[in-house]
């Protein structure tokens, strides 16, 4: 029962959490569009830096898969703390690849593709590791929810290729919207992971939230499809 309402208090907060800062206003993901600029200065100048050295943007997205690699070895070893601070260089190198891109002038479709396979990749490498790290479970197993995030989070991506591999969206537009985007979703994992340092349930709690977010995200989505085949 005490574990039972803990749960209940974790996902009251984490859609305040979601209320109050993932909404389009007056939200951290709102006032970063806002600062554009000041953010695209940042990229190019990390363009610059990393540019000097002789990999391809490319080849950035495909390092960006080492540090995954080592969170899942921590989380393994059940240090979060570690795990979080990979996790988000593997983040960071997710920016390079971009930033070197522009700065080298070398922006490519595929790589836009490859970019967008890897952040898959990186994210899916995560929750893998998660299944190996001793979660407790919270009404069900917690590899359960592990994998109802991942389909989730699958599903929200799918939702807009599906969309636009069927013609259901206009020409020159994108399928968006829903509770959760990629960057949200990570946010809000790299803030359980770190919270699992100080107990691994924090963790169960935040994976189970994030499972009901993405799937809800999903739904939202094709809504949105149903929506533009009907306009």
């Amino acid at each position: 029962m005490h574990q039972r309402r803990k749960g209940k208090v974790t996902f009251q907060l984490l859609f305040f959490f979601y209320k109050n800062l993932l909404t389009r206003k007056n939200t951290i993901f709102t006032m970063l569009y806002k600062n554009r600029q000041m953010f695209d200065k940042l990229s190019t100048k990390i363009g610059i830096i990393f540019s000097k050295i002789p990999l391809s943007p490319n080849q950035w997205t495909i390092i960006s898969l080492l540090p995954a690699f080592i969170a899942v070895y921590y989380l393994v070893q059940g240090d979060f703390l570690m795990a979080g601070a990979f996790f988000i260089v593997s983040s960071f190198l997710d920016m390079v690849d971009g930033a070197v891109a522009r700065v080298t002038r070398t922006v490519s479709m595929f790589g836009a593709y490859l970019d967008t396979m890897v952040d898959r990749y990186v994210e899916a490498i995560i929750l893998f590791g998660l299944l190996f790290v001793a979660l407790p479970d919270f009404y069900i197993p917690a590899f359960a929810w592990i994998f109802l995030y991942l389909l989730g989070s699958m599903l929200t991506t799918y939702a807009k290729a599906a969309a636009k591999e069927k013609e259901l969206v206009p020409s020159g537009k994108e399928l968006k919207g829903g509770l959760l985007e990629r960057a949200e979703r990570l946010l809000i994992l790299f803030f359980g992971i770190l919270a699992a340092s100080i107990n691994p349930l924090y963790l169960t709690y935040v994976v189970a939230g994030l499972a009901f977010l993405t799937n809800v995200s999903a739904l939202q989505r094709m809504a949105i499809a149903k929506g533009f085949a009907k306009s």
